[in-house]
């Protein structure tokens, strides 16, 4: 970009790719259809490259449009976002800290895994669930100052990260009063017999678990599966069946859930990452987290 770049040249365009045509940008913005015209050719000057062609009653975006509109949409919604953070800096001191959870991080862990920083003073927590792949595209726009998962973030040069090992914990099989009895009877062998819940393949510990199972000769007697770790732990909470889980959570487990633990997944462990950012200056918390 040139030194006569204009942020609000790149705004209309940004509205006339949405809208997908000049008119229906015009209405939306209030102006003459001219005048948005003119904004946007300033821009494609402004850059050297055409960005939008007509097709059909509309328009589309080029290839140099397509790459402008990626930009544009990371610094509006930036952008969309500054009025709610000033109120919020002013309002009250706070220490704010955005945390992004991997949809295949069990979630009775995470608790666990913040506990370092929930005590801290003012502390606004914000947690974003999701896939790892969108998470961490948040994290490396700033959306985010840490991703919680359950594996380490996948190479990608493009994406300075760093991936730190937060720790382990031990799989243990878990039954409601139901099938406590059945489960216990010969285990691992009675998961052939009892309905069990497992979680699915996009889960990192999942590939373990099929291990463990297939090296005793155990048939697992699948009734349900899950993305969802929560979920799984509601409905074998509720009686559908046993299920594995890190038995860093088993204290809430047995306590809070009534669930008995019937046998230890021996030698397979969940495995907690934090995900981050390498720059400069690190959020305080972020470093407390890493230390702990």
């Amino acid at each position: 970009m040139n030194a006569s770049f204009s942020y609000r040249h790149l705004y209309y365009f940004w509205v006339v790719a949405k809208e997908g045509g000049m008119a229906r940008a015009a209405d939306r913005l209030g102006m003459a259809v001219q005048t948005v015209s003119t904004q946007v050719r300033e821009l494609e000057r402004e850059l050297g490259y055409v960005l939008l062609k007509p097709a059909g009653r509309g328009l589309i975006l080029t290839p140099a449009g397509i790459a402008t509109m990626h930009e544009a949409d990371q610094i509006f919604q930036l952008g969309e976002q500054l009025p709610a953070r000033v109120r919020d800096a002013v309002s009250m001191p706070t220490v704010r800290l955005a945390v992004g959870i991997s949809d295949g991080l069990p979630k009775l862990v995470v608790r666990n895994l913040l506990q370092p920083i929930v005590q801290e003073p003012h502390l606004r927590l914000v947690c974003h669930e999701g896939e790892i792949e969108d998470l961490l595209g948040d994290l490396a726009l700033h959306r985010l100052d840490v991703v919680l998962a359950d594996r380490p973030a996948p190479p990608n040069p493009s994406l300075r990260l760093y991936s730190h090992a937060m720790g382990t914990s031990p799989m243990a099989w878990y039954a409601p009063e139901q099938w406590v009895e059945a489960g216990l009877a010969n285990f691992p062998h009675s998961l052939a017999k009892v309905p069990v819940l497992l979680p699915t393949d996009h889960t990192a510990v999942r590939g373990r678990l099929d291990q463990w199972m297939e090296q005793r000769g155990v048939r697992p007697n699948v009734v349900g599966e899950f993305e969802d770790s929560a979920l799984l732990k509601t409905f074998g909470a509720s009686g559908m069946g046993v299920f594995p889980a890190a038995t860093l959570a088993q204290d809430q487990l047995i306590q809070r859930d009534g669930l008995t633990n019937i046998g230890l997944c021996d030698g397979v462990e969940e495995q907690f990452f934090a995900i981050g950012t390498k720059k400069k200056v690190q959020h305080p918390l972020v470093q407390r987290l890493i230390a702990s």
